[in-house]
Parts: C-alpha cells; sequence; structure tokens
C-alpha cells in the first residue's frame, strides 16, 4: 500500500472527503441564513412638458408609484400613466415646486393600494387619504387595491329595496333601489349639490362616503358642517379633492372613495357613494390623458376617459355581503344634456334625475324635470298600483309641457283638448308635489299618500274647481 507523510493513501482520501462535506455544509448554512436584499433601483427626470414628466433608468408598471426626490430632501409622488422609448410617463399629484432636471426618481412598491378600517368614520382625508381635519394621524389596520375589479354580474344581488332618500318626488315617482347607480344632471347653479346634500341627510344608511372631486374649496367645509353636521359626520367619511388640486390627486379622489365604500360593503354594511361631481373626474381624467399624448375624440376628451367611467361606476352595487347605492352629479356643460360625458353616463348608469334651468328659474326647488327623468330600477321594486300612478303624473306633465308656449300665449282655447285641460289643471298641483324645502324629510309612506292624493285631485271634474 502506498504511503504519503506516513498514512496510507485511502485514509487520506477518507479525511478530504469528510473535509469537503463539512466545508459544504457550513456554506449551506451561510447562505441559508443569508438574506438577499434588493437592490433598490433608481432613475433620473429627463423631461417635464406640462404636466408630463419622463423618467429613465428605472421600471415600474402601469399604475405604479414613484417618488421624486428634490435637493431640499423633500419629495413628489407621481404614478406612471404610461412609458415610451425607453422611458417612463409620469403624472404628479402635488405642486411640482422645486423639481429640476436629473432629479432622482425612485419606485415606490406600495403604491396602489388604500389604507382603510372603521377609523376613516368621521374624518374628511384628501385624494392620498392624509387627513384634511385637523384630527389625529391615521393607522388603519387593513388595505384594499385602490383601483378594485367590479362585481362579477352573476354574483350581484337583484335590486328589490327601495330606498327612501326623503325627497317626495323622487320616492314617489322616480323610486331608488338599495344598490342602484343613479346619475343627478344639471347645468351649473341649478341646484344639484344642494339636492345631493338633502339625499345625504335624508337617508338611511350604515355609512355614507361623499367623494368632493374637483368642486370649489368652500364647499368642503359648508358639506361637512351645515350638510352632514356633526350627527351626520358620526357614520360619513369625505373625500376631498377640490378643483385647485393636481388631475391626478382628483382622479384618485374618486378611487379612493369607491375603494373604501368597497370595504365596508365587504364587511355587510348598506353603503351610501355620493360622488359630487363624475363630470370633474372626466375632466381630470382628460387632462391627464391629452398631457401623456392621447389623442381627443370626442369634444376634447381622449378615449381612456370613456373607458375608466364604466370602470368607477360598476365597482358600486349590490354583492353578497352588503350593497352600495351611488349618486353621481353630472355637470351637463352649457345645459347640453347630449354632452359626451353626460351621455356617456346615461348609458352606464341605472337611471337619472334630470334638474332643469327653465323649472329652477321659476322658482321651484328641487328644480327636477320629471318628465326627463327616469328610474329604471323603479319597476321591479314598487307595487304595480304606484308604477301606474307615477306614469300618468308623468304624462300630464309631459303634455302640458309640450304645449306650455301655446298655454302661455293664450292661443289654447279650454276644451279643445281633454287631455290638455287635465294637464293645464294639473300643472299647479304638480308643482306643489315637486316643492320641498331643503331641511324638510318626507318619508316614503308620506311620498305615496301624497301621490294618491295628487291624482285624485287631477282626476276631479274641471267644472269642480
Amino acid at each position: 500500500m502506498t504511503e504519503v507523510a506516513g498514512l496510507p493513501v485511502n485514509i487520506l482520501d477518507k479525511l478530504h472527503t469528510s473535509r469537503n462535506q463539512k466545508i459544504a455544509e457550513s456554506l449551506g448554512l451561510l447562505t441559508a441564513a443569508i438574506q438577499p436584499v434588493p437592490l433598490q433601483e433608481e432613475g433620473t427626470l429627463v423631461r417635464m412638458i406640462g404636466l408630463k414628466l419622463e423618467a429613465v433608468g428605472c421600471r415600474a408598471p402601469i399604475g405604479g408609484r414613484c417618488r421624486i426626490l428634490t435637493e431640499d430632501g423633500s419629495s413628489i409622488e407621481a404614478e406612471v400613466v404610461g412609458f415610451a422609448d425607453g422611458s417612463l410617463l409620469l403624472m404628479p399629484e402635488g405642486n411640482l415646486q422645486g423639481i429640476k432636471l436629473g432629479a432622482r426618481v425612485v419606485p415606490v412598491e406600495s403604491g396602489g393600494m388604500v389604507a382603510v378600517d372603521e377609523q376613516l368614520l368621521g374624518r374628511v382625508i384628501d385624494g392620498a387619504g392624509k387627513p384634511m381635519d385637523g384630527g389625529a394621524p391615521l393607522k388603519c389596520l387593513h388595505h384594499v387595491a385602490l383601483r378594485g375589479t367590479s362585481i362579477n354580474p352573476l354574483d350581484r344581488t337583484p335590486i328589490r329595496e327601495p330606498l327612501d332618500v326623503g325627497v317626495r318626488s323622487v320616492n314617489a315617482l322616480l323610486t331608488i333601489g338599495k344598490g342602484q347607480r343613479l346619475g343627478l344632471f344639471a347645468g351649473s347653479g341649478v341646484g344639484k349639490s344642494t339636492l345631493l346634500g338633502m339625499m345625504t341627510r335624508h337617508t338611511e344608511a350604515d355609512v355614507i362616503v361623499v367623494a368632493l372631486v374637483g368642486e370649489r374649496g368652500r364647499e368642503v367645509r359648508e358639506f361637512v358642517e351645515d350638510t352632514l353636521g356633526s350627527e351626520g359626520m358620526k357614520k360619513a367619511i369625505v373625500v376631498a379633492t377640490p378643483a385647485d388640486d393636481a388631475p391626478l390627486m382628483r382622479v384618485h379622489g374618486a378611487w379612493r372613495a369607491t375603494a373604501i365604500a368597497e370595504y365596508f360593503r365587504s364587511r355587510g354594511k348598506n353603503v351610501l357613494l355620493l360622488m359630487d361631481s363624475l363630470t370633474r373626474f372626466a375632466q381630470a381624467q382628460r387632462e391627464i390623458g391629452l398631457a401623456i399624448g392621447e389623442p381627443p375624440v370626442s369634444k376634447g376628451y381622449p378615449p381612456s376617459v370613456f373607458s375608466l367611467l364604466p370602470t368607477l361606476v360598476e365597482r358600486a352595487g349590490n354583492s353578497q355581503q352588503g350593497s352600495i347605492t351611488a349618486v353621481y352629479t353630472v355637470l351637463v356643460e352649457g345645459d347640453d344634456h347630449n354632452d359626451p360625458v353626460a351621455d356617456a353616463s346615461r348609458a352606464i348608469l341605472d337611471g337619472h334625475i334630470v334638474l332643469s334651468r327653465d323649472v329652477a328659474d321659476s322658482g321651484l326647488f328641487p328644480a327636477i324635470d320629471i318628465d326627463r327623468s327616469i328610474s329604471r330600477s323603479m319597476v321591479n321594486i314598487v307595487p304595480g298600483e304606484q308604477l301606474i300612478l307615477a306614469r300618468q303624473i308623468k304624462a300630464l306633465y309631459a303634455v302640458y309641457q309640450s304645449n306650455r308656449d301655446l298655454i302661455n300665449i293664450g292661443a289654447y282655447q279650454r276644451g279643445t283638448d281633454e287631455q290638455i285641460d287635465k294637464a293645464v289643471a294639473a300643472a299647479p298641483l304638480i308643482r306643489e308635489f315637486i316643492k320641498q324645502t331643503e331641511t324638510e324629510k318626507i318619508t316614503m309612506e308620506q311620498s305615496l299618500g301624497a301621490l294618491s292624493s295628487l291624482v285624485e285631485l287631477g282626476q276631479r271634474p274641471l267644472k269642480g274647481r
């Protein structure tokens, strides 16, 4: 047997093998104990045109977030809205003061989520979820997706239960169902925000989520203090993104309010979601779309607006756990009800209430044009008798409206047409039926009683008037 250093070769081989095994085992333990540290990828800001920022050197998904660092140590958050030729296209959330060419751009992994739980009740927050009311910092324990998914159509619970909104004309003639998505269409200054406030105060709901998107800044405090009040705020959450906020912040205000409503619905609550307004949401998305180079397709609106509207609205409704009844105000610019946003909204909502400037100018509030308004869910949630009475009133109102000019100038002679005679006699009664003060609450039962009385008065012989 061959010897090396006085030891047989086979014994040396065994010693080497044992030593190698021990080294391998030690290396394996060390490798397992080492935690991989991901490298943080940073980019550089190379261009800014209008609201659009371009960054190179980093990667992030659409909808992801990046932090742009300034020289003074502060940072501005931006969302990834596109990419082209190796560059990320970013849209900032806030003021760009202090940003300069070559600024560091750091992707943030925690983007696209909304912190939610019961702590939000009674609070006023902005589009980023930060408190605006001067209260304690929010430390919510749960998180949901900012742009969640719509409900599977087969998982939606049918709308079968009427919702009492405390407004007589709506309860009786345009009955809303629990889980319905309704549009409130009006021009500027016609009273849509005031009517929305009435519905906020008088509607019974477990949780009220209010999104004030792109409206006047003074309306935020007025809505909180005057419309909701201290009692209403106990079960309400207000997400406020006024007109002077960045377009992305206004868009996020609508998404955040919807995500919060979804969270409470998943916990078995009946939620009332009020958004003022859907038009400002569309206009904010228009600014974003045009800034990143989308082509305008209809009165300056790019395609992304018309794809996002149903994505937002379809997240409301009934689920197996709870419900979200949503009311969206729609501003018809120049009183043009065929405006692209108004037209698209009518197609995706479950009904619409039209407020008329002519009715408002006549001194009637709420200025509801019952002839042009409709609740598509009403036929499934009210008794047949109520449906017949409501149709009779709307038919009389429609006849009066179509012949109003002839009646007002005295060209129509009484007795010429029996239906017009009935409409002329019923017109002041219908106006009185619609009329309601801002602080007055009229229950569903009272509304139906008034509807029956109105029809009886309208059917009396003309000679008895």
